[in-house]
């Protein structure tokens, strides 16, 4: 168990931490949330025992973390830092190594190996391995443009100074014009912008993008990913085996709402989940379009390949006419009707998030 007792901490003449108090039980998950300049890193050092507080106590195992040697605290917690750079060329597996350095000359010694290669195998590091040529194959095909949402891969970009144009798309968390200029500062030419942005918001973020944010127009609207297998852990609890691909079409409701419809698939990348309603957004490409939101992103994963085709022909003509100033409300509407007859049955389609006020997303 971990316990917070009133902590307090002032750097210079600045009250950083205020009486902050709170538990945390083994096996629990707590996140912090709140602006910069809240404390949150603050804490989080006092936590690990690199930051003293002016008053107050943190106990973890009913022992005060400043009573713990260096030794004895890097065996009971870990801290992962929001950018770590190696100063020299180390291999991966012996980067991983390092964190085994306090079990040195201990009864688990001789567990190193096999944590190390558990751990290696859970980042699923062996993929990174093929990035390099796969990058390779995008430059000698010409690609015009590439979607990465992992920062490893632009650190090889940048690394290797591929001339590879990318956008950032990390799917469900780029929801501030902060975090699109910081992936711009990158090297990014845009990002792809959460799908559960309100109108209200997208106009807010409008004022201070420095590149481009690409929006969801049509498809599926992804709400959560997992790496973690959800489902087969579910059948295993259940103890069944069944098919969890993209082509079962299953689906979670809520209890209180069997109308709700959340499609649920499960991969080598993890756990997919999607909102109960596909998103259409061709009524208010005009406004969007005013926004300056002209980069349009459409997710086809469960429309059949012939009828996205047609789908996209929708845009590209709703493009055309609002490039030459002419889509109107009723060509708008028209197109609308044509794309909800071509969209899947017994998959609705509506606005997603976009005419909720911001205090009614959860």
């Amino acid at each position: 168990m971990l316990i917070v007792d009133g902590v307090s901490l002032s750097v210079g003449r600045r009250r950083i931490l205020e009486d902050v108090s709170f538990e945390v039980q083994a096996g629990e998950v707590v996140s912090l949330i709140g602006p910069n300049g809240a404390g949150k890193s603050t804490i989080l050092g006092v936590i690990a025992g690199d930051n003293k507080p002016d008053s107050g106590s943190v106990l973890l195992k009913n022992k005060r973390v400043g009573e713990y040697s260096y030794l004895e605290l890097a065996r009971l917690r870990a801290l992962l830092l929001q950018k770590t750079q190696v100063a020299f060329s180390y291999l991966v597996h012996e980067v991983v190594a390092m964190g085994r350095t306090p079990w040195r000359g201990t009864e688990r010694a001789h567990e190193d190996d096999a944590v190390i290669e558990q751990m290696m195998a859970r980042t699923h590091t062996e993929m990174m391995a093929k990035i390099k040529d796969f990058l390779d194959f995008l430059v000698e095909i010409k690609a015009d443009r590439i979607a990465v949402g992992d920062a490893g891969v632009i650190f090889v970009l940048q690394r290797d100074k591929y001339e590879l144009p990318f956008t950032y798309d990390a799917s469900t968390m780029v929801t501030s014009s902060r975090q699109v200029n910081f992936w711009g500062q990158q090297g990014a030419i845009g990002a792809v912008l959460s799908r559960e942005l309100p109108k209200e918001e997208l106009i807010k973020m409008a004022e201070n993008l420095e590149i481009f944010g690409e929006i969801l127009v049509y498809g599926a609207t992804i709400i959560h990913q997992s790496k973690r297998p959800l489902l087969e852990n579910y059948y295993n609890f259940i103890k069944t085996d069944e098919e969890k691909s993209k082509a079962r079409n299953l689906f979670l409701s809520e209890p209180k709402d069997e109308t709700t419809h959340y499609s649920i698939y499960e991969d080598s990348h993890g756990t997919h989940i999607f909102a109960s309603d596909d998103v259409d957004m061709m009524t208010e490409l005009a406004t969007l379009s005013d926004l300056n939101y002209t980069h349009w992103k459409l997710d086809g994963i469960y429309t059949p390949g012939d009828t996205f085709v047609k789908i996209a022909e929708r845009f590209v003509q709703a493009r055309k006419l609002l490039e030459a100033g002419e889509l109107t409300p009723i060509q708008a509407f028209a197109l609308d009707e044509e794309i909800r007859s071509l969209h899947p049955a017994g998959r609705t389609l509506g606005h997603g998030f976009y005419d909720l006020e911001p205090d009614d997303i959860q």
